[in-house]
């Protein structure tokens, strides 16, 4: 029988009761780099509203690998507690605790995801930011350094020590950020990489860094526990990364441990026409899934419960990753269990709201 929805799904030696994620969304309240109470409410609601998996939003590697001022970081020691204490209440609620590691690249150093987004100057809290190439990612955005190879080592040696305190905050999956138009990403698009060196140029070039990292993690991360990675598919421009060279890179990156891809798209450039709607991104996880034999989660305009159902069903993912629509309905999982007749995990404190057969427990 095809899996569904609240089937459950094994990465190595964690266990998934069902097939719904939390995807990681900025929440720009963090105090220099340091977790808040309104990450531990938040990120707390979530985790009693069904889902099996829940990824802590970007979270920078380096300070200046930050998309703003106010994001999570695990650059030192001092940030693990805070996200230990989410991570603690996460897991007795059932629900895996995974987190984005992360380097912002020439998009950091803006505003707020309310306020305008821009380049921030030293006085409001910005920095200078990195790149592969000197090339600004569009107006308002101050143009990046071009990092050398010394600055290379150091943001690889960066994603490293990140996973080991991800580790040390109980994390059970960590997921690399290399999509969205982020320094990762930066480095295999094209439109952004104009190196002539060893990290730009040929495809095996420009996918230098995301293997380089991916190897780096995986060799502190332990054996028994999964590293995810997100991936932009398509930059959605002419001469920019494209599906196929997502599936290569794929069938490269299973082969160093990654154990499942969250497909998303786009985010590169400002002006990229995209083919938006409901579903729109899910082929090319379907696509990554059948040409590489790895699993994929599937994000992007994912709404209803038979539609998540539907994509589980007929093999287009292994996974759903929800963003906007968790933050519109926490407890989604447990309604799309009701609509889908299935039992989902409602917390103790909640049965008196929950339908009969939940109750049952």
């Amino acid at each position: 029988m095809p899996a569904h929805l609240f089937a459950p799904l094994q990465l190595r030696s964690l266990a998934l009761s069902n097939r719904i994620g939390i995807s990681p969304m900025c929440q720009y309240s963090a105090e220099d780099g340091t977790a808040s109470e309104w990450h531990a409410v938040h990120y707390g609601s979530r985790a009693v509203g069904g889902a099996a998996l829940m990824i802590v939003e970007a979270t920078g590697v380096v300070p200046e690998g930050r998309i703003s001022p106010a994001d999570l970081g695990l650059w030192d020691d001092r940030h693990i507690e805070p996200l230990a204490r989410i991570v603690r209440f996460a897991h007795a609620q059932g629900c895996a605790a995974a987190i984005q590691l992360a380097h912002a690249g020439r998009k950091g150093s803006i505003g707020l995801g309310w306020q305008p987004q821009v380049s921030l100057d030293a006085s409001a809290g910005g920095w200078p930011t990195v790149a592969p190439s000197a090339l600004s990612f569009g107006e308002g955005y101050a143009t990046p350094q071009a990092l050398d190879e010394a600055g290379i080592a150091e943001v690889i040696a960066a994603f490293a020590a990140a996973a080991r305190r991800a580790h040390a905050a109980g994390f059970r999956a960590v997921e690399i950020h290399a999509a969205h138009g982020y320094l990762l990403h930066q480095f295999l698009s094209p439109l952004a990489n104009r190196r002539t060196d060893g990290w730009g140029g040929s495809f095996a070039n420009r996918t230098r860094l995301v293997r380089e990292v991916v190897k780096a993690v995986r060799k502190e991360w332990p054996d028994d526990l999964p590293l995810l990675i997100r991936l932009s598919a398509t930059d959605w421009v002419d001469g920019g990364w494209n599906a196929d060279e997502t599936v290569a890179l794929c069938r490269d990156l299973g082969a160093l441990g990654v154990d499942m891809v969250d497909v998303s798209s786009a985010g590169l450039t400002p002006d990229a026409a995209i083919a938006a709607g409901p579903g729109f991104q899910t082929p090319f996880a379907e696509r990554i899934r059948r040409e590489t034999a790895l699993p994929t989660a599937a994000v992007g305009f994912i709404t209803a419960a038979a539609q998540a159902d539907h994509i589980i069903r007929t093999g287009q993912a292994d996974m759903v990753l929800l963003g906007r629509e968790s933050l519109r309905d926490p407890h989604w999982p447990l309604h799309a269990a009701q609509a889908l007749g299935q039992t989902g995990r409602w917390p103790a404190q909640y049965l008196r709201a929950a339908p009969p057969e939940a109750q049952k427990r």
